[in-house]
């Protein structure tokens, strides 16, 4: 890997020690982080899978980007046509966040107003810890009781839908201030949308793919979010981007939809 921004800072990445800290999240009392990866024509899935786009350099960065993290941000469309199962760290990763100081095992966060995620998804049942499910108020309660009974942690934040901003801070009071945000596009805009993104960290894939395939942000259109460039990491054709927002001021609540458009 070669870092090509800042240009002052220019220089080959050598070891995992230099990638590292840039991939550490910052001492604040809560930052949010969203992975995404993105053909180099804007896709952002082959045949309906992410993992498509994904190259040996985007694995690892992502890697970090969960490694690093308190726990893991997903919406549970994405969780489910990834078949996501949870974060089941081997021993390179458990010695890595045992020397930041990090749980063994990030808990997985996944946002439902309940029509996407059943009890019986492998994020819930295979988890190594217990998920924590974002849901709100409209949730069925025999559903909500259904994720429980699966071992899940039921969190309610919002009524009709579920309130971003209100389980940002509800995984915050947890002590889960680290939140690496693994998608998916519906979940990226409405956080976006909140004031609740504080890092894009964007792969750009060497592939072109065309296609009706989507963008990493999708929702209704809101006012712009201003990015400044963090960082610029090449490695064989695949570039690396982690930018830094620059919010004009939070919004406040900010309705959640899954990833299918479930509002």
């Amino acid at each position: 890997m070669h870092q090509i921004w800042p240009t002052e800072d220019a220089r080959p990445l050598d070891d995992d020690d230099a990638l590292e800290r840039l991939y550490t999240y910052p001492l604040r009392p809560r930052w949010l982080a969203v992975n995404f990866v993105a053909s180099a024509d804007g896709a952002v899935e082959v045949g309906g899978l992410a993992r498509a786009l994904s190259t040996p350099p985007d694995r690892k960065v992502l890697r970090l980007g969960s490694d690093l993290a308190d726990v893991l941000l997903i919406g549970a469309t994405t969780a489910m046509v990834e078949g996501f199962r949870g974060v089941h760290p081997d021993r390179h990763t458990l010695a890595r966040r045992r020397r930041h100081g990090l749980a063994d095992t990030a808990p997985t966060a996944v946002v439902t107003t309940g029509r996407t995620l059943p009890p019986d998804a492998p994020v819930i049942t295979r988890a190594r810890v217990p998920t924590i499910v974002l849901t709100c108020a409209s949730a069925p309660a025999p559903t909500r009781r259904a994720w429980q009974d699966a071992g899940a942690e039921v969190v309610v934040a919002g009524e009709d839908a579920v309130d971003l901003a209100a389980a940002v801070a509800a995984l915050t009071r947890r002590g889960l201030r680290r939140i690496d945000c693994e998608g998916g596009p519906h979940l990226f805009g409405a956080l976006a949308a909140a004031g609740q993104v504080d890092e894009l960290r964007l792969t750009v894939s060497p592939l072109l793919t065309a296609g009706p395939a989507g963008r990493i942000a999708t929702g209704p259109p809101g006012r712009p979010t201003d990015l400044r460039l963090a960082s610029a990491i090449a490695e064989e054709d695949t570039l690396l981007l982690r930018y830094l927002t620059r919010p004009a001021g939070r919004p406040g609540r900010q309705r959640a939809v899954d990833d299918d458009g479930d509002a």
